[in-house]
């Protein structure tokens, strides 16, 4: 019992930039680590099954982007049970166990309430091994950053949203994004976190909702250090800039740029909105050795990855991103 410590003082919780943003991670007697994080969201797709399934990657994702494997997750359910039949939940919750089969951890229960719409995700608990373990805070100069993921998911989830069903069904306009989108939102980052720990990746985090920019300009800011990205090398969903110019914009998106505005250089206006895209089941961005990254974007694409080698780590500003073209 801590009765007499905050948490926050507590010489066992790691907090702040020593963790990825939205975990705890408490250090056992052993020097082991256990984390414990959480996420859950209502539909981002019309399929309940890869709804599930992408609900459960995606809160799984900063295990992983501390270097950490899942151990098991319990269940976060909202349902209108009096609007939406129980037979689509079930079809829910199989495609969040999908995920956990493919990852290799178990679902041990979970708790489910009336809610006026559906929301599903999972708590997620995963052990890290405290010498490996990943933070925001570890990049250094010259580092290069690499990313495994391609950027976009939150225009593509906005414009499924706003457009009819058969956009996204064979020959529709949406329908080769959406397939690839689909399968990049189900992707667990396990191989690709195994991938960072295999070539000494200094410091990593996901890409989620705060966007591209949002988590590099918090991981420069922990270490101390600027950052550059280079435009024509981030991996993107197909067509995907065309979305912007229809209106398919997040307001998460913009949120997350008015936030940046003043720790961003370079960029079109276009380019700065896809780079904050808030993102569904990101990929990792993590830094390493300029030589290191070569090897690791040779076993993310051996490994299905759409990575690329996206800019580096320097001496400057800590949290300023300058965009080059």
């Amino acid at each position: 019992m801590l009765r007499h410590l905050p948490l926050s003082q507590h010489p066992s919780l790691l907090v702040g930039s020593e963790t990825s943003d939205d975990a705890a991670v408490w250090r056992l007697k052993n020097g082991s680590c256990i984390a414990s994080t959480t996420d859950f969201f209502a539909p981002i797709v019309d399929d309940a099954r890869t709804w599930g399934r992408i609900a459960a990657a995606n809160a799984a994702s900063d295990i992983y982007a501390m270097g950490g494997t899942p151990i098991f997750a319990l269940n976060l359910v909202s349902w209108p049970k009096d609007i939406l039949p129980l037979d689509l939940l079930s079809e829910v919750l199989i495609g969040g166990n999908d995920a956990a089969v493919e990852g290799d951890w178990i679902i041990a229960g979970g708790h489910t309430v009336d809610g006026p719409e559906p929301m599903y995700g999972l708590a997620v608990t995963g052990e890290i091994d405290a010498d490996t373990m990943l933070t925001n805070a570890g990049g250094l100069p010259k580092q290069a950053l690499v990313l495994t993921k391609p950027i976009g998911t939150g225009l593509l989830a906005t414009a499924v949203k706003n457009s009819p069903v058969s956009a996204t069904q064979p020959g529709g306009a949406l329908a080769a994004m959406y397939e690839i989108g689909v399968n990049e939102m189900c992707r667990l980052n396990a191989a690709a976190s195994s991938i960072a720990l295999s070539v000494r990746a200094s410091s990593a985090t996901d890409v989620t909702g705060f966007g591209l920019l949002g988590h590099l300009a918090e991981l420069a800011t922990a270490s101390g250090l600027s950052a550059s990205i280079n435009m024509s090398q981030i991996p993107l969903l197909p067509n995907v800039e065309s979305l912007i110019d229809q209106g398919f914009v997040p307001s998460g998106s913009v949120r997350n740029l008015d936030f940046l505005d003043d720790s961003v250089t370079g960029g079109t206006p276009s380019q700065r909105l896809l780079l904050a895209d808030a993102q569904t089941s990101g990929g990792l961005l993590f830094a390493c050795d300029e030589s290191a990254a070569e090897e690791a974007l040779h076993a993310l694409i051996e490994t299905g990855h759409t990575a690329a080698i996206i800019g580096r780590l320097d001496d400057g500003a800590p949290g300023h991103i300058t965009i080059d073209s």
